[in-house]
């Protein structure tokens, strides 16, 4: 029997051992998604509203919050006040992706009435089955077993078997079983949602005939390893990875002025959440003789951040790839002791020269920690030259003149050089937030991401657990309930090229 270990970050301790899904329970799960998926599809967008509207409200009971805070904390050392945000946010966006469904536009459902030289067509998008979603380690409540793969997949019509993340197991369990008990009084039913555990599990969910998609937050390393699972099999399955970059922030000749302003940004924004963030800004790139690397070090000494990771492996890598960035050419400025125990790191600030920024190089990996490099460039030229050899991104930043400064010579060169470069661009501002919103994109091209169409955040995440199908001189009663002529699900359609 193998076993999950649940620690207490903070001082490296075991807590207790939960025993891991066996390949037979991972197969009975997705059996009963399977059984769902047609029930599920079927149901009307208001109705899966209500499910994920009753998992929001058990998340939202203050006594049950607080108990799921205090034991995230033990997991993760992420703090109280972070994750009692955390949890809020996940229940908002439950709602949130509830209102995405019921408001219908994520199946671009289109109708063309028949012409004297064409067929009657319509078009919907149709629920894929049954959803294997693996929880990311670093948003234990907003991207794990109820978080945004989650919540927009059943919004979508999908059933879901999450696989649960070893950096938080107590509450992972937790968090299911809160979403049985809020489900069982709803119409939601059997097979809707589960929980696996285990390194095994996460194989046997990828491979098994009846998951039809997969979602995954984390590293580029595991993503790609699920990414080539799904390629191998007989019916090759799409899988939606949302991996780690390494997010540049380029400063323009105009924005050296405010250097201080930024370099206290730039600092807050690698060591946030200990720099377990995927959009969190690894490379700062600054006007030669800006005087910006001193700038960030003094920002970040007066900062003091104090970082315990996740998990021993993670604490691990950071301090590896620290050693790694230095023999790839780069030089430690600035380093703050972490605490004392536990998955403890050091935060620390690295400055490279341009010419070092090759392709291939570590330089240009991500290092999953509190720490970040600045390199300066000369001229335009130089920048352009370095930019071009970074791996896509999901997020890549601008500082220009003044906030409000429209003006800067730079900024919109800049704007289209990182626009194909990243999945979102930011002026002004730091990147580490994420929206969850109408406009939201996160993601990126390949190798942020697996499917750089798609989004895991904001409304459009839903769209990517459907596939369009046409239907083609199909009599009205026969239609899907989204194309039939009286709209039952009150949805917005595309008739004969007109929204209504």
């Amino acid at each position: 029997m193998t076993v999950d270990i649940s620690y207490d970050a903070r001082t490296g301790e075991p807590v207790t051992e939960l025993a891991t899904s066996t390949t037979q329970d991972v197969a009975v799960a997705l059996a009963a998604a399977a059984a769902a998926a047609p029930v599920v599809a079927s149901t009307a967008p208001a109705e899966r509203a209500t499910w994920l509207g009753a998992i929001a409200h058990a998340l939202d009971v203050p006594e049950t919050a607080a108990e799921l805070v205090r034991l995230a904390d033990e997991e993760t050392a992420l703090g109280v006040d972070r994750l009692t945000m955390e949890i809020g946010r996940t229940s908002t966006q439950l709602r949130y992706y509830a209102e995405v469904a019921v408001e219908g536009s994520y199946l671009d459902a289109t109708i063309d009435s028949a012409q004297t030289d064409r067929p009657a067509l319509a078009r919907v998008g149709v629920p894929l089955g049954p959803v294997a979603v693996f929880g990311a380690s670093n948003f234990p409540f907003a991207f794990s077993v109820l978080g945004t793969d989650t919540a927009s997949a059943l919004a979508a019509g999908c059933p879901v078997v999450v696989k649960g993340h070893p950096a938080h197991p107590r509450l992972s369990r937790a968090l299911a079983d809160l979403t049985h008990r809020a489900l069982a009084g709803t119409t939601a039913p059997d097979g809707l949602f589960a929980l696996v555990t285990g390194f095994a599990a996460g194989t046997a969910l990828v491979r098994d005939e009846h998951t039809a998609a997969v979602a995954f937050t984390g590293s580029q390393r595991a993503g790609l390893a699920l990414w080539r699972l799904a390629n191998e099999r007989d019916v090759v399955i799409p899988v939606f990875a949302e991996m780690g970059t390494v997010n540049p922030v380029v400063v323009t000749r105009r924005a050296a002025t405010r250097m201080d302003e930024i370099a206290a940004g730039f600092a807050a924004s690698f060591t946030r959440g200990a720099g377990q963030y995927c959009t969190k800004p690894g490379l700062l790139f600054v006007p030669r003789g800006s005087g910006a690397t001193d700038a960030v070090a003094d920002a970040l000494r007066r900062l003091a951040p104090s970082a315990w990771m996740l998990t021993e492996p993670i604490a691990g890598s950071a301090a590896t790839g620290v050693g790694e960035l230095v023999r790839a050419g780069a030089e430690v400025v600035a380093e703050i002791p972490g605490p004392a125990g536990g998955w403890a790191v050091g935060t620390t600030l690295l400055r490279a020269r341009i010419e070092h920024l090759r392709a291939g190089s570590r330089l240009l990996d991500e290092c999953f920690g509190p720490v970040a490099i600045v390199t300066e460039y000369s001229d335009r030229a130089e920048l352009d030259r370095a930019l071009g050899r970074l791996q896509g991104t999901l997020v890549a930043a601008v500082q220009s003149g003044a906030p409000d400064d429209g003006d800067d010579p730079d900024l919109a060169p800049l704007l289209t050089r990182l626009s194909a470069l990243a999945g979102r661009v930011v002026v002004n501002d730091w990147p580490t937030g994420v929206a969850v919103t109408w406009a939201q994109h996160h993601g990126g091209p390949w190798p942020a991401t697996t499917a750089p169409a798609t989004t895991s955040v904001g409304a459009g995440a839903l769209a990517r657990f459907t596939r369009p199908v046409a239907f083609q001189n199909t009599p009205d009663a026969a239609l899907p309930p989204a194309l039939r002529a009286d709209n039952p699900w009150r949805l917005p359609r595309r008739i004969n090229g007109t929204v209504s």
